[in-house]
């Protein structure tokens, strides 16, 4: 099984063009939300690029800077995951007709992702492109709202009491995964390696996540098995951390199960700090999954030449602990970590009981 790494990453976020300005807005724990003008809406706000992009058009462009930041790799299939709706068809013609296309839910980049990791590390590719991609519209806004899903308050606040949901977010990402012998040969620098991948169903409720956490747990351990890492060996985890009560709980389950419960008095103690950035980036849907590989990798190798010492992605909104979850997430006030970060996970969930775990190492 060969080394996987990320040798190509563009990103175009609410917080700006490129990794740098999403990092600093991360790591400020300052949320990008802002009321809607993209569409008539009077409801809770939304963390959106300017303007109305053209969701193709702009795709096809952060997948050519993936590709041009990875030196252009030769013979690099596209993997695209996309919100299902009727633009799907006219956006992969824009993209990529050849693409092959995910659209399952919140974990439809993640699990494009693990398919490509995991093609690449058996030796059928050398490079494969994984592209992701939602802005905020109308339908989906509607059926979130309608739902009840949506924060009352305008604020994303995960595992903190009086939180009331979560908030949408734009995001457009994409990564090139080579092989790192492929990539030594022909220069290519690395972002990072992704050194483990790891997924599970709950087969609990069609939308509903099993309160246990048991699926997520799994898939987080097949991932840290899958990179030869015990839990005690991470130094960042960023949670799912949608905002949502059951949502929470259950992941809030699934990291004691991981981790076991806090120690106060440790030095060092046996869980990693715990981020969750959809407080600050909001929600993408099928294209979060991306979108948080890509603040992790920030984390462990910062884009503006900072020091990865310096301050981890922190977690917006806070409101003080809910005693169900008993999770205290990073602040934006917390201090730096005592070493820098070599390696973390990245967690994500979807409606259907589907959990995605990544491990990222520099």
């Amino acid at each position: 099984m060969t080394r996987v790494q990320i040798t190509g990453l563009a990103v175009r976020s609410a917080a700006g063009e490129g990794l740098a300005p999403l990092h600093r807005r991360t790591v400020a724990g300052r949320a990008l939300f802002r009321p809607l003008d993209r569409f008539p809406r009077s409801g809770p706000p939304a963390a959106v690029l300017d303007g109305d992009p053209d969701l193709g058009t702009a795709l096809a462009e952060v997948v050519d800077q993936a590709r041009a930041d990875a030196g252009y790799p030769p013979d690099a299939p596209l993997f695209l995951a996309l919100h299902a709706d009727r633009r799907t068809a006219t956006v992969v013609r824009t993209v990529d007709p050849a693409a092959r296309v995910y659209t399952g839910a919140c974990v439809a980049a993640s699990t494009a992702l693990i398919d490509a990791a995991s093609a690449i590390a058996a030796g059928r590719h050398r490079q494969i492109v994984v592209a992701a991609g939602y802005l905020v519209e109308p339908r989906t806004y509607a059926l979130f709202e309608a739902g009840r899903a949506l924060a009352r308050d305008g604020a994303a606040r995960p595992f903190s009491r009086a939180r009331s949901g979560l908030l949408l977010g734009d995001a457009l990402v994409a990564v090139v995964l080579e092989d790192a012998r492929s990539a030594t040969a022909r220069g290519a620098r690395s972002h990072a390696r992704l050194a483990g991948w790891g997924r599970a169903g709950d087969a609990h409720h069609v939308c509903r996540p099993d309160p246990d956490g048991a699926g997520l747990a799994r898939a987080a351990r097949t991932a840290l098995g899958r990179a030869a890492l015990r839990p005690e060996h991470l130094d960042y985890v960023n949670a799912n951390g949608a905002g949502s009560a059951l949502s929470d709980r259950s992941e809030a389950a699934a990291l004691h199960t991981l981790f076991g419960p806090p120690r106060p008095g440790r030095r060092r103690p046996p869980r990693p700090p715990i981020g969750a950035t959809k407080s600050v980036h909001g929600h993408a849907l099928e294209a979060s999954a991306l979108l948080e590989l890509a603040v992790t990798v920030a984390a462990l190798h910062p884009p503006d030449g900072g020091d990865a010492s310096d301050r981890l992605p922190a977690t917006a909104g806070w409101l003080g602990l809910d005693e169900d979850c008993g999770i205290r997430p990073l602040h934006p006030d917390d201090p730096a970590p005592d070493r820098p970060p070599r390696c973390a996970l990245t967690l994500n969930a979807a409606f259907g009981g589907a959990n995605t775990a990544l491990v990222v190492a520099v």
